[in-house]
């Protein structure tokens, strides 16, 4: 029976990727690098500070890590501040609500900073859904490392087989598989280029895994 969902952020609550490039590659040419359209893809779903540790080597880059990690959020947050348009992914909300009068138990499992997930969960108020919030930022490994998951379903209270993983990346999808817990891959029109092929189960629309549909599908993999 399924007990906990474990909710990736971007892509999946809400879609700030366009943001998070813009910031990144406003951070590129501060720095003085082209970053091709295809390796700045593979990043998705990693930390700020692994993505800046990849350039800094990749790059041979003089400047440290920290330093383009600063200089990425400085644009960020100023981008997340002007952007009226920034809203949450569609249906979402109407599936948090639903799982939460169904009495599943959320934690949110996003590689973004704290910062970033504080500034989201207030701008949507959606700290009252959430018994938790990790921040891949504060912990020692990114995604694809199954970390982070391993960290949510113990703070969820619930053992791994009774949570899934909603995410939308392929290094997310990896993390999931690699704790083993059920994962969700959500092919959204937001996401691009991304591997599904280890999610136990692909959507394309939020509605698709409502309660009632991931519970009976979890009774009818337990009867089989």
């Amino acid at each position: 029976m399924i007990k906990a969902v474990l909710f990736d952020m971007d892509g999946v609550i809400v879609d700030s990727e366009p943001l998070h490039k813009k910031a990144y590659y406003k951070m590129f040419k501060d720095i003085g690098i082209v970053v091709p359209e295809t390796l700045f893809e593979s990043f998705t779903g990693q930390s700020t500070l692994k993505i800046c540790q990849t350039l800094c080597i990749d790059f041979n880059l003089k400047q440290s890590p920290e330093n383009l990690v600063f200089l990425k959020r400085k644009h960020f947050k100023h981008i997340f501040a002007n952007d009226a348009n920034f809203q949450l992914i569609d249906g979402v909300l109407d599936l948090i609500i639903d799982y939460t009068k169904n009495g599943l138990k959320l934690v949110l499992a996003s590689s973004a900073s704290m910062l970033t997930i504080n500034n989201i969960f207030n701008r949507f108020k959606l700290n009252q859904y959430f018994i938790a919030k990790l921040s891949g930022a504060d912990l020692r490994a990114s995604k694809p490392h199954p970390e982070i998951f391993i960290k949510a379903s113990n703070i969820s209270g619930f053992k791994k087989n009774e949570c899934i993983v909603i995410e939308d990346s392929t290094n997310g999808i990896e993390a999931a598989s690699a704790a083993g817990i059920y994962c969700i891959g959500f092919d959204s029109l937001h996401s691009k280029n991304q591997d599904y092929s280890k999610a136990d189960l692909v959507i394309d629309n939020l509605s698709q895994i409502s309660f009632n549909k991931i519970d009976n599908l979890f009774q009818n993999l337990t009867n089989e």
